[in-house]
């Protein structure tokens, strides 16, 4: 593993939107995307880009509203918006075949893609990104889509208006990310931290939209068991029980997929490529590889 190596930063277009991903270099290797979840950014996955890049031409990208792309001008952040980035994105790379790695959120336009185009994903890793847990998706059930509308509305509005969070030193947002992820390392915690910041002033803020985290109940009109059930292509499904989802092994969810294997990760919670990082890395490797 070359543990100095940088990415270089490239750009693409989707719609209006200019968004950017990390290139790894060894171009002439098989192609491997990384897709990073919910108020994240493609320098989260460093630790693995380092350590694949030497068998992988490996691409991270930053969605939409997230890292160094373009915030959406009218918020827009519906489920298929970022599947079509990642179509943009595949044609921008003229792949016609690869694999992809993604966590949270990232597993939602990456598993619709491998439904709808299964002939051209080799091999899909899923890191807890599973969509809607059962639980969330019987209390959308119970609350029911208007009222789910009126609220999502509602946040909306609250997101525009809101005082985004500023902090004084880069340090402070150190403190922050820590407090909220617990199983971080200092050294992890900075450098998400470093390059998840950008300057205001004197102060710094968080490179996302915070109205990237607000779905619309017709983002899961289509459940996505039903891009599951499409795909072709090996998929492993990494789960930690230190997350707040559930295990795809138990909740039914693994059932869905032609050829899977779930893997349980003991000491992980949602981020388990940073809470086992040489285990999810080895594990990973194996997997593409046989």
């Amino acid at each position: 593993m070359n543990n100095t190596q940088e990415p270089a930063s490239r750009y693409f277009y989707s719609s209006s939107l200019k968004l950017h991903y990390l290139d790894w270099g060894n171009e002439d290797a098989p192609l491997l995307i990384l897709v990073h979840g919910m108020h994240d950014h493609a320098r989260s996955w460093d630790w693995v880009a380092r350590s694949l890049c030497d068998q992988w031409h490996v691409v991270a990208v930053d969605l939409r509203g997230h890292g160094d792309s373009d915030w959406s001008p009218d918020g827009s952040y519906h489920t298929a918006y970022y599947l079509e980035d990642f179509v943009r994105l595949t044609e921008a790379l003229g792949a016609e075949k690869f694999n992809i790695i993604a966590h949270s959120l990232g597993g939602n336009p990456s598993a619709r893609f491998s439904g709808l185009y299964p002939e051209r994903v080799k091999k899909l890793v899923l890191v807890d990104g599973m969509g809607p847990t059962r639980p969330a998706l019987e209390a959308w059930d119970k609350q029911g889509n208007l009222n789910r509308s009126r609220d999502w509305l509602e946040k909306r509005q609250v997101a525009y208006n809101k005082e985004p969070r500023r902090f004084d030193s880069v340090d402070d947002a150190v403190q922050r990310m820590m407090a909220v992820h617990k199983n971080l390392s200092e050294e992890q915690a900075r450098h998400l931290t470093e390059h998840g910041l950008r300057q205001h002033g004197n102060q710094y803020g968080w490179k996302y939209d915070p109205r990237a985290g607000l779905f619309h109940p017709e983002d899961f009109a289509i459940h996505l068991s039903e891009y599951w059930r499409e795909i072709a292509a090996e998929t492993l499904l990494c789960w930690g029980p230190k997350s707040w989802t559930t295990n795809p092994a138990e909740d039914g969810n693994a059932k869905n997929f032609k050829s899977v294997t779930t893997m349980k990760f003991e000491e992980s919670g949602h981020w388990i490529h940073h809470d086992q990082t040489s285990e999810f890395v080895d594990s990973v490797r194996f997997f593409l590889l046989n």
